[in-house]
């Protein structure tokens, strides 16, 4: 049997999907991101959209970019304590593609993340 705050939160994805409801989430990067192989980059999600459209449950969430590509993201612990971050190497790769990283200090791009399912987001440009 499903518990209540599942329920819940799976109908905040569906009233989501079905207003268009998207996030903007910003470009992230470790600080020393290699830009030939995308690694050490990922975008940043503000606590109120992590808490309105994650579910502590998940150890990871599926990310489509752009181009098609699907990627299984992790979550870490970390990402509810409040590194907020969704990493991986392939959204670094295509954020070197896109000409969107790397960016000058202080002013990262601004990007769409777009619940699609369940677990699942579309990550594009604004």
């Amino acid at each position: 049997m499903r518990s209540q705050i599942e329920i819940s939160a799976k109908l905040k994805v569906l009233y989501a999907i079905g207003r268009g409801l998207r996030m903007i989430v910003v470009g992230w990067n470790n600080g020393s991101p290699n830009n030939r192989t995308g690694a050490g980059y990922g975008v940043r999600i503000v606590r109120e959209d992590r808490d309105m459209y994650f579910q502590n449950t998940w150890s990871s969430v599926i990310i489509e970019l752009d181009n098609g590509d699907l990627l299984d993201v992790r979550l870490s612990a970390s990402f509810w304590r409040g590194c907020t971050e969704l990493r991986n190497v392939k959204i670094g790769k295509w954020m070197l593609e896109q000409g969107l990283a790397p960016w000058p200090k202080g002013d990262p791009p601004k990007l769409k993340l777009e619940p699609i399912g369940n677990r699942r987001f579309r990550l594009s440009r604004l």
